[in-house]
């Protein structure tokens, strides 16, 4: 934009459907999606690199060709060659020329986002038509008021971009229904999450099922307020910030190179993500060993097939708990992965089916093993700090109810072989398809769970006996009473109230007939 007026999120928002809008009558919404995000992305790192560019010249008085060196560009960086200028000069052969420019980027910024921008296919012109990819980059780079830019300075503020690309995410989670709840959780979710576990700016944080990179993301924002509530410098947070680490890892090669963009979208200069199935192979490992975190946040895909077959051998012990079953029933498998990638004093905030609470067999046995241990097995019990039963259908693609699982490696004394169950189902925005999280409603949530403490209706701490008398069952309403009052009636004011319309009645029918008389009528 190259007028004094800012961007704001809903216009930045209402563009970035507009764009998806463009390729729908060609692809569906799975496929759709890629090329809507590619060219998203390369418009905002080509913005932001010719903003910083100039602010280089302008505050260190650089030539233009010194502001360019790469070694000047620490977070990305941008050949000549793969600028916007250059793909909006072309006609023809749009998809290979996308495809060459990603791939320089990638080789340009090979820790980062080598191999993130797997786009071979838009060379399909059946799918993606020279003048579908056409209108698409003209979109992203006029409007009737000018040029379309991208650039901080461009927006009302720096945080709406992100905002906007985690909505367009959002709805495309949504069109794609289970597929996409796969790389995306909603941001309420997250939200919640990350506020439950308040990381800090010296933590280690780690998602094994990271999806589009939310969890992490946010957590790092977090900090980063947290910091500046701390009246903390702008230089001081940038070198604190330096000690965050934050490690994902997905199953979906897609969806690890969606992430990687969606981090550098929102301008994270450090992480990790790594592709792999994390119950198979897991890729952040040292020595042989699990690296353990501070804190663990993830929403896994629920009731997944695992090879469970051999994994009482596992190499890294994370399943000496007990072995999920193999067939739909993956969930402990990714918990107790959680659970081992803890260090002695981490603590995991995790999204799961509500069927992890009550389940039987050896998910039973789980459960009591890491509430109440196992001397014999040498297992230390009281890993679960907390339980929150979410509302209905807060996600895409599934109508199974979930809850947030709380781990805690090393509670504080007042809470040792004690658990929170919270009933939070009942307090939500409701929605068409999908009910979402208010802010008041996480407020509650998070202001229960630090109180620690039963409050009639909505939470209980349950000591070890109480859970044992259960059969270590560890659904939410056997501990928290959700029943309705019945309404009190009192018998004896009904009857006179009976009475008092019976009387009325009568003397109601006694005028009518009085009146019908007078009008020379025969009652």
């Amino acid at each position: 934009m190259l007028s004094d007026q800012k961007l704001t999120f809903e216009q930045l928002e209402q563009r970035l459907f507009d764009a998806a809008d463009i390729l729908r009558k060609h692809l569906d919404a799975s496929e759709n999606r890629k090329p809507v995000l590619t060219l998203l992305f390369l418009k905002r790192l080509n913005d932001i690199f010719e903003e910083n560019v100039e602010k280089l010249m302008k505050d260190e008085g650089l030539s233009k060709k010194e502001a360019e060196n790469k070694r000047r560009h620490p977070i990305f960086y941008l050949p000549e060659d793969t600028r916007w200028n250059k793909l909006q000069n072309v006609s023809e052969d749009v998809g290979s020329k996308i495809i060459e420019i990603c791939k320089k980027i990638e080789d340009a910024n090979q820790k980062k986002l080598g191999g993130t921008m797997m786009v071979s296919e838009f060379n399909i012109k059946e799918k993606y038509p020279d003048t579908a990819l056409v209108k698409l980059i003209d979109h992203f780079s006029t409007t009737d008021e000018g040029y379309f830019r991208l650039r901080n300075s461009d927006l009302e503020n720096e945080d709406i971009f992100g905002d906007a690309y985690e909505q367009l995410l959002e709805m495309f989670a949504s069109e794609t229904k289970k597929k996409g709840g796969q790389f995306y959780t909603p941001r309420k979710v997250v939200q919640l999450l990350v506020e439950l576990m308040e990381p800090k700016y010296d933590y280690r944080i780690n998602d094994p099922t990271c999806g589009s990179g939310g969890m992490l993301i946010h957590s790092r924002q977090y900090v980063e307020k947290s910091l500046k509530k701390e009246k903390k410098s702008s230089k001081e947070i940038e070198e604190l910030l330096k000690n965050l680490t934050l490690h994902g890892q997905d199953s979906n090669i897609d969806t690890v190179n969606m992430c990687k963009m969606n981090m550098v979208i929102h301008g994270v200069p450090s992480f990790s993500i790594e592709w792999g199935d994390v119950l198979e192979s897991p890729k952040f490992v040292k020595d042989g060993k699990l690296i353990e975190y501070d804190r663990v946040l993830a929403n896994f895909p629920f009731s997944e097939n695992w090879e469970a077959s051999g994994k009482e051998n596992d190499g890294y012990g994370r399943f000496k708990y007990g072995i999920a079953p193999a067939k739909d029933k993956a969930d402990f498998a990714f918990i107790l992965h959680m659970l081992s990638s803890l260090n002695e004093n981490g603590k995991a905030a995790i999204v799961c089916s509500q069927g992890v609470l009550f389940r039987g067999s050896s998910e039973q046995k789980i459960r009591e093993n890491m509430i109440a241990g196992n001397k014999d097995e040498n297992l230390q019990g009281d890993m679960i700090e907390a339980i929150i039963a979410l509302p209905v259908a807060l996600f895409y693609g599934t109508g199974i109810p979930a809850c947030v699982l709380i781990l805690n490696k090393n509670k504080p004394k007042e809470r040792k072989n004690k658990i929170l169950f919270i009933y939070a189902a009942n307090e939500f925005q409701e929605g068409k398809v999908r009910n979402k999280l208010r802010d008041k409603d996480i407020e509650h949530i998070v202001k229960a769970f630090k109180a620690f403490k039963d409050e009639d209706k909505y939470c209980h701490v349950a000591e070890l006996d109480e859970i044992r008398e259960n059969e270590f069952n560890l659904n939410v309403p056997r501990y928290v009473d959700i029943s309705e009052e019945e309404k009190i009636i009192d018998i004896q004011a009904t009857i006179d109230e009976l009475k008092k319309l019976d009387k009325e009645r009568d003397e109601l029918e006694l005028k009518v007939k009085q009146d019908l008389k007078e009008l020379g009528f025969k009652v």
